[in-house]
C-alpha cells in the first residue's frame, strides 16, 4: 500500500515514516501542498496522511484535487486541532478520518486499516482461495492451514492483489505499492517479487497477463 505522508515537521514525518514502512507501506513524505499536489499527479496512492498547518496553506485545500483522481486516496487528517467543530469541518470537507496530534503510531496504523477495510472491494475480512486463506487486517497468510512469512515487500504486493482479487493490476500499479520516489528500482525487481510471492502461495494464485500486468486469482491460471 502506497501512502503520501504530508507533514511540514521534520521530526515527526520522519517517525512516521519510519513506522509505517517496517509495517510493510511504502510511503512517500512532503512538507507542503505544492509539494503534494506535484506528488499527487506523478503516482499513484492508495492513502494521504494530511497535516492541516503546512507552510504553504491549510492542508483541507488539497482535498479538491483528491476528487478529480481517477481512483481518489483515503484521506486521514493529522492534525493539533482537537475541537469537535475542527473535526466536523474536516470530515465534512471530505476526509474520511481524523487523528488529532500527539497520537500513538499504533492508533494511526490501526486507523488506517480500518478506514481501508471501509473502502476495500473486498468485503470479507479473510480471503478465501482453495487452500490460501489471506487476513489483510492482520497480516497472516496460511496455505493448507501451514503460516506463511512474507516480507515486507511480499506483503506490499499482496495488499494489492488481495484488496480486489480478479481484477487486473497494471505493472505500474503495483510497482507504485513497492516503492517510494526515493527507491532504486530494477526493470526486473517486480517479477521477482512475483515469483517469490507464486512460490509461497502457489502459481496458480498469480495470473500474469502479458504485455498488461497480473491478478489474484480464485482457481487455477494458466
Amino acid at each position: 500500500m502506497r501512502v503520501l505522508l504530508v507533514e511540514d515537521d521534520e521530526a515527526l514525518s520522519q517517525a512516521v515514516c519510519g513506522y509505517l514502512r517496517a509495517k510493510a507501506f511504502v510511503v512517500d513524505a512532503v512538507p507542503s501542498l505544492a509539494q503534494a499536489g506535484a506528488a499527487l499527479h506523478a503516482a499513484q496512492y492508495a492513502a494521504v496522511l494530511l497535516d492541516l498547518h503546512l507552510t504553504d496553506g491549510d492542508g483541507l485545500s488539497l482535498l479538491p484535487q483528491l476528487r478529480g483522481l481517477k481512483e481518489r486516496p483515503i484521506v486521514i487528517v493529522l492534525t493539533a486541532r482537537d475541537q469537535v467543530s475542527d473535526r466536523i469541518h474536516g470530515l465534512d470537507a471530505g476526509a474520511d478520518d481524523y487523528l488529532v496530534k500527539p497520537y500513538d503510531p499504533g492508533e494511526l496504523l490501526a486507523r488506517l486499516r480500518a478506514v481501508e477495510r471501509r473502502r476495500s472491494t473486498a468485503q470479507l475480512p479473510v480471503l478465501h482461495l482453495g487452500e490460501l486463506q489471506i487476513d489483510l487486517s492482520r497480516e497472516q497468510v496460511r496455505r493448507a492451514g501451514v503460516p506463511m512469512a512474507l516480507t515486507q515487500k511480499e506483503w506490499a504486493l499482496l495488499r494489492v492483489l488481495a484488496t480486489r482479487p480478479d481484477h487486473l493490476h497494471t505493472r505500474e500499479r503495483l510497482q507504485d505499492a513497492l516503492y517510494g520516489f526515493d527507491d532504486d528500482t530494477g526493470s526486473n525487481t517486480l517479477e521477482v517479487f512475483i515469483s517469490r510471492l507464486r512460490r509461497k502461495l502457489g502459481r496458480e494464485h498469480i495470473e500474469t497477463v502479458r504485455g498488461l500486468g497480473y491478478r489474484l486469482v480464485r482457481g487455477n491460471a494458466a
